[in-house]
């Protein structure tokens, strides 16, 4: 029996792709998760064959999900089921760890062809873009490595770097104290081997693009 992990923060499009995928897999179970945190957790509790996973989750942000979800399980195939779907970011998704992309736009009978591909061991890609997707950089690949190292919380004080907070800010934001801030702080530069905060946010921006 097949086993799902419908990751995805809208509760009515996790109902909508269980109902889609149910007659076609028939018997299957399904787990559901609206987070990173979730996810990561869904996957520590249960056995998965499949991920289909939504790229803008809280937690999910500039990749982060899918580099952290292949770094911890890449046994696991991951199905990249997003509403962002230019070539770059399907680019990004294949190149950081997915093993396919499945626009939220398509068909339920396409979507269940795609999961059946991608769980007999090969990659599925919209037969229109396929011819357009261009390998992710060496450099992109070196920060992706790097940035999996992060663990959710490190990589939720990066966010809020990037958006200009100072360390008193983050604390309030994450209700820690500014000790245990700057403690994440030093970790991220030295996991992503930088040693100002402007370099670290340069870095991964270059992960960043509109999703």
């Amino acid at each position: 029996m097949a086993r799902f992990l419908i990751a995805d923060d809208h509760p009515l499009f996790r109902e909508a792709l269980i109902g889609a995928l149910t007659p076609h897999f028939e018997p299957a179970s399904f787990v559901e998760s609206d987070s990173l945190a979730t996810t990561l957790a869904a996957l520590d509790n249960d056995s998965i064959d499949v991920i289909l996973l939504d790229l803008n989750m809280p937690g999910c942000e500039n990749y982060y999900g899918v580099i952290r979800v292949h770094q911890e399980h890449p046994a696991i195939p991951i199905i990249v089921v997003s509403a962002s779907e230019s070539n770059e970011v399907i680019s990004y998704v294949m190149g950081l760890g997915a093993c396919g992309f499945v626009p939220k736009s398509t068909p339920t009978a396409t979507i269940a062809e795609a999961v059946r591909l991608v769980m007999s061991g090969e990659q599925w890609l919209p037969p229109e873009r396929a011819d357009d997707i261009q390998d992710v950089g060496a450099e992109q690949r070196s920060i992706a490595e790097k940035v999996a190292q992060l663990t959710p919380k490190q990589f939720k004080v990066l966010k809020l770097l990037q958006a200009g907070l100072l360390n008193k800010q983050i604390a309030g934001e994450l209700f820690v104290t500014e000790a245990t801030v700057k403690a994440h702080i030093s970790a991220i530069f030295k996991k992503l081997d930088v040693n100002t905060r402007t370099q670290a946010v340069l870095l991964v921006e270059k992960l960043q693009h509109e999703l």
